[in-house]
């Protein structure tokens, strides 16, 4: 390989991107990620993988999307869990995160929405508005999700700029409401073979999840060695994994994730920590976290504290369930139930009730061996918000304190945040 950096300017020009708002973008994330991540000590070497993966996010990645669409291929992007990415590779197609967690074109989506609107709403809209985000470019269809009235009513707005096509998610668990889902589900796949030309057959579908499963099971990995003292990994890092796994080609990012939990094994067996031992250890619940949104992690981390486990969407709802393996003689009926029950399974706060969540989060606690929560909700985002009150009661019943941030993108709080959370970890 060639050590001449490369130029994707013309791949971005011709994905329609504001190529001088796109150089404002990289310059701000930059610094934002050195702060963060590159100024911790005693990293995994395994990690120097996904330092990488952050330099090229919008370079190499892009360039492989673009390759595989030059050959015929179709890239599917989501916001959401509850779009089956095993659907999508059966299909034939990539299937891709695209870009929020950062505030970019408020003032143009403020034209479109209220001020108010979810953070995380306001972020996609504005990296779409903006003509910055080169996922979404190369995205030839946008999956989204009723997970919230926001996200619903804004892909009315965003399938006017792009090839949007929405799921109806039920918001209750019954068994009607699980026979809608799996329609849904079947509604997913005609929509998918129609968009590739590809028939989803058997035989794709059980290769698709086992492959979607070895990503899982690779991050499982990583997940069961942040329960040893002193932590081999710093919450930040695991967060990272997790994001970037919405990204990443599917074989190379479980082969890296793999190494990193190689490594990871071998630090806990020795004893080696990235924070010292003893450290308080903190899970993080609620509202997702996507790239470029790091900061409750790195307040905390920077207070002296160490994240331990994440029930977020960006963490153990992602990959702590996996879909069965069947065997060849399963139908393809079989296979898509199965599909469909695991992911209703995800403990989403859009659901009603939601007491699995609460659940959840005091057994992940438990056996994580967490000293406190911290409950973080973006403002605005009223189902995480009001849900906060359930997880607080279930905490002070299990007797683990918690602390509850609704916060946004900006870092504007970031002094009174770091104050906040500098006084949790002294009560702990």
């Amino acid at each position: 390989m060639s050590d001449q950096p490369v130029d994707y300017r013309p791949m971005w020009e011709k994905l329609g991107l504001d190529l001088d708002a796109h150089d404002a973008l990289l310059a701000a994330v930059g610094p934002l990620y050195a702060d963060a991540y590159l100024s911790q000590q005693n990293r995994p070497e395994g990690m120097s993988y996904f330092d990488f993966v952050i330099s090229e996010i919008h370079g190499l990645r892009i360039k492989e999307l673009d390759d595989f669409r030059a050959q015929g291929g179709k890239v599917v992007g989501t916001f959401c869990l509850y779009v089956p990415e095993e659907i999508v590779r059966a299909a034939g197609a990539w299937c891709v995160g695209l870009c929020a967690g950062a505030e970019f074109a408020y003032d143009e989506v403020e034209r479109i929405m209220p001020r108010n609107t979810c953070a995380l709403i306001k972020s996609f809209m504005g990296f779409k508005l903006g003509k910055v985000c080169p996922y979404i470019q190369e995205a030839d269809l946008v999956i989204g999700e009723t997970t919230c009235d926001g996200k619903k009513k804004a892909y009315e707005l965003l399938g006017e700029l792009h090839n949007v096509w929405v799921m109806e998610l039920p918001q209750m668990k019954r068994e009607r409401d699980r026979d809608f889902w799996r329609a849904e589900i079947r509604e997913l796949v005609a929509k998918v073979e129609e968009l590739t030309g590809n028939n989803i057959t058997a035989d794709g579908l059980r290769a698709a999840i086992k492959e979607v499963n070895d990503k899982r099971r690779a991050l499982q990995r990583v997940a069961a060695a942040r329960k040893a003292d002193p932590v081999p990994i710093s919450g930040k890092d695991a967060l990272l994994a997790v994001q970037v796994a919405f990204y990443d080609d599917v074989a190379r990012f479980t082969q890296m994730v793999n190494q990193i939990a190689d490594e990871l094994e071998q630090r806990v067996a020795n004893g080696v920590g990235a924070a010292p031992k003893g450290a308080k250890r903190i899970l993080v619940t609620g509202t997702p976290m996507a790239i470029p949104n790091w900061k409750v992690h790195d307040v905390i981390e920077k207070a002296g504290g160490v994240v331990v486990q994440e029930e977020l969407c960006t963490g153990s709802r992602y990959y702590s369930k996996l879909v069965p393996e069947m065997g060849e003689d399963t139908t393809m009926d079989e296979l898509l139930d199965a599909i469909a029950d695991k992911y209703l399974d995800i403990n989403c706060a859009c659901f009603t009730p939601n007491d699995a969540r609460c659940s959840d989060v005091i057994d992940m606690a438990r056996e994580w061996k967490a000293d406190g929560i911290v409950h973080y909700a973006l403002q605005f985002c009223g189902p995480y918000q009001i849900e906060a009150t359930h997880v607080e009661r279930a905490a002070q019943e299990a007797g683990i304190p918690l602390l509850k941030i609704d916060t946004d993108y900006s870092m504007e709080d970031i002094g009174q945040l770091s104050t906040r959370v500098e006084a949790f970890l002294e009560m702990l």
